[in-house]
């Protein structure tokens, strides 16, 4: 008989600030300091001329859409998102940086709507409105009973990992940090006596020993261990070989079980090592970005829901299916046949590197062959 798995769900950048804030139902304030919009609702207004009307006021889980159907209904889920937005409604901007993203507090059901249970803050946005408005969003999502990793008050709960216990008994260890080449300014490392993120300066070998003592000051037989990075630019296939060294490293010496990376806005080539999935790169998924124009060749208003399921026992990889879905009118919508088959070529071929190749179902599902 086979081990009952264990599904996590993992995204890209879940972005619910900006323009998302504005069509919620307590929208904060829309000033913005960019340098050609000033205003949230000038996003708004971008993807109302792309693709039509978009309500106000909508009910907290109307971004997700389509993408519930997919997420409700498993005990043995975990639920995992790289928030790359404060949570605030103060704060000052951060100075010298061009975009800065935040939700009201009071949105916040937005996220829990979902089921979500941990939020990766390691990113390039969770400072954007300094120190005032990290501190309230990280006693915000601990108020609401989300688990938090990857920024903190200091070095220590930066970078302690997010426990979450899944009901068939076992549990998932999620440790993250960020890395300078995603955008992370140096000056928002955590200190002893500094909040900041879990920030990996150089993915070198002694980050992968660090790595692997934050693993091992939590894991329990039986765990789960989850790495989510943010690592890498915004566009491109191309995945530095460093990255790949880093990865396996994690798998081959701190225990890991699978690597969550982020911060490109399209999905990347996957690979399966060891029997353990590394995700590179997996896109975007939920943002105000639907009305600007460039890089259409991404096709980056296409994102993917990754259900990745694991043997807790074995701690090696059972299946992982991908599910495409298309942002419209700020609201996830499944992909259509010809999205799909878009998606699956794509990463057949980026994947062909990691010996990772997609395939469709009779049904149009996708999941991962290696």
């Amino acid at each position: 008989m086979s081990t009952p798995g264990v599904t996590l769900f993992l995204c890209g950048d879940v972005m619910t600030g900006r323009g998302i804030d504005q069509i919620l139902e307590h929208p904060g304030d829309p000033r913005l300091y960019e340098s050609s919009v000033r205003s949230a609702l000038g996003y708004v207004r971008l993807a109302e001329e792309r693709n039509g009307p978009i309500p106000r006021g909508v009910d907290p889980a109307y971004i997700w859409g389509d993408a519930l159907a997919a997420l409700n209904g498993a005990d043995t889920m975990a639920r995992i998102i790289n928030l790359e937005t404060a949570v605030t409604d103060g704060g000052e901007p951060w100075p010298g940086k061009g975009i800065h993203y935040r939700m009201d507090p009071h949105n916040l059901a937005c996220i829990t709507s979902a089921g979500i249970d941990c939020c990766v803050l390691a990113n390039n946005h969770v400072l954007d409105w300094s120190y005032t408005g990290l501190e309230q969003t990280l006693n915000s999502l601990q108020g609401a009973g989300l688990g938090v990793t990857g920024a903190g008050f200091d070095s220590a709960t930066a970078t302690r990992p997010a426990l979450i216990d899944i009901k068939s008994g076992c549990r998932v260890v999620v440790v993250a940090l960020g890395t300078p080449s995603s955008g992370i300014p140096p000056s928002w490392g955590a200190g002893s006596d500094r909040p900041g993120v879990a920030l990996a300066r150089a993915l070198s070998s002694t980050e992968v020993d660090a790595v692997a003592a934050r693993v091992a000051s939590a894991v329990t037989a039986g765990d789960i261990v989850v790495v989510s990075i943010h690592w890498g630019p915004n566009w491109g296939y191309d995945i530095p070989s460093s990255h790949r060294r880093f990865a396996r490293a994690l798998i081959d010496r701190a225990g890991v079980h699978v690597v969550h990376g982020h911060s490109s806005h399209h999905p990347l080539g996957i690979e399966v090592y060891r029997g353990r999935p590394i995700l590179y790169g997996c896109g975007d998924l939920i943002n105000d970005y639907e009305g600007i124009r460039g890089h259409a060749k991404y096709r980056p208003d296409l994102g993917l829901l990754y259900l990745v399921t694991m043997d807790p026992t074995a701690g090696r990889l059972q299946q992982l299916e991908l599910v495409p879905v298309r942002i419209h009118r700020f609201r996830l919508t499944f992909a259509s046949t010809e999205e799909r088959t878009w998606l699956q070529k794509t990463l057949t071929r980026e994947g062909r590197t990691g010996g990772a190749a997609i395939e469709a179902t009779d049904s149009g599902r996708l999941f991962v062959r290696w």
